[in-house]
């Protein structure tokens, strides 16, 4: 895993030494068409982000496939990026947790959608029609509690219970202290035990 810093706006570098750029640097460069930048922004931070998709994709090509997308997204849209709402790494970050979970949100609606083809084309009992009502039912209720949630407490809840990251993992994604994380996850806990009524 690469390590890298910001790089001080102060010139106290020996005379005549090249000074690596920042991530900040590198993406403003890229923006520009810079391929050499973008080059050297990948070789920085290719390893951190496969390794995000990877803990949320998990099948190895899937996760090599979402990190090529990941960056192809950073290389179109590197001039999006705005260093006044958040680090370069965080704002990457976010893009690679993005695709990742849409890449496993498509995986499964196609697992149910082939789950689905085979329970319509056999005979149901009714124990287990039931179930699936059920089932359904507690589905459609969590969907609506997560509604009620700011899109910060439920940005935040996700990372934590759907993707299992822990709470320093949430803040680094998020750019957020690490008290700021653990409270919009404890509110939207809350939040979510008031609307379904039950012990979270």
């Amino acid at each position: 895993m690469s390590r890298f810093s910001v790089v001080p706006s102060g010139d106290d570098s020996p005379e005549g030494a090249t000074r690596p750029a920042s991530l900040e640097q590198l993406l403003h460069r890229s923006a520009t068409g810079d391929e050499s930048a973008f080059a050297e922004l990948y070789d920085a931070v290719s390893a951190r982000l496969f390794g995000l998709v990877r803990r949320v994709v998990r099948d190895p090509a899937q996760s090599e496939e979402v990190t090529q997308e990941v960056f192809l997204e950073i290389w179109r849209h590197s001039a999006r990026f705005d260093p006044a709402k958040g680090g370069a790494l965080s704002w990457m970050l976010t893009i690679a947790h993005r695709k990742a979970v849409d890449r496993v949100r498509s995986a499964e609606a196609a697992r149910n959608r082939d789950i689905g083809y085979g329970t319509s084309h056999q005979d149901v009992s009714h124990d287990s029609t039931s179930e699936a009502v059920v089932e359904r039912l507690d589905a459609e209720r969590v969907h609506q509690a997560l509604a009620t949630l700011t899109q910060a407490q439920r940005q935040a809840l996700e990372l934590a219970y759907l993707s299992g990251y822990t709470h320093t993992e949430v803040a680094t994604m998020l750019d957020l202290p690490l008290g700021t994380a653990k409270t919009r996850i404890r509110d939207g806990l809350i939040r979510l035990r008031d609307t379904l009524g039950v012990t979270l």
